[in-house]
């Protein structure tokens, strides 16, 4: 009986464990600091790759709200205000990231209605 109640505890507080360092995999979670250096060098990462494949030249303005999803690695969906020109305008850009391996991939970016 004492190794059952052991599973039932540890199946119980590993998840809350998990989602106290940031959620579950899979789960997405909200950034809480838009501002963090980190999260800006994901939005600088995600214009410049969307610049290189549609010739645009956006500009990023400021990161407006974001979230992150724990994989094989961590993706990023981040909600941008961007400048092209001299008009503005709202995108949501998704990047792969494995901090360890080094490696970003730009997996979406679209321009969200207001």
């Amino acid at each position: 009986m004492r190794p059952f109640c052991l599973l039932a505890i540890l199946a119980v507080l590993l998840p809350l464990a998990a989602a106290a360092r940031g959620g579950l995999a899979g789960g997405w979670s909200p950034i809480k600091d838009t501002n963090d250096i980190h999260v800006k060098e994901i939005a600088e990462f995600a214009i410049s790759e969307y610049n290189k494949q549609s010739g645009k030249k956006l500009e990023l303005q400021s990161v407006l709200k974001g979230e992150t999803q724990v994989v094989a690695g961590q993706n990023y969906r981040l909600v941008l205000a961007v400048k092209d020109k001299s008009a503005a305008a709202k995108y949501q850009g998704v990047v792969y990231e494995r901090a360890w391996e080094h490696t970003r991939k730009l997996l979406s970016f679209d321009q969200v209605k207001n």
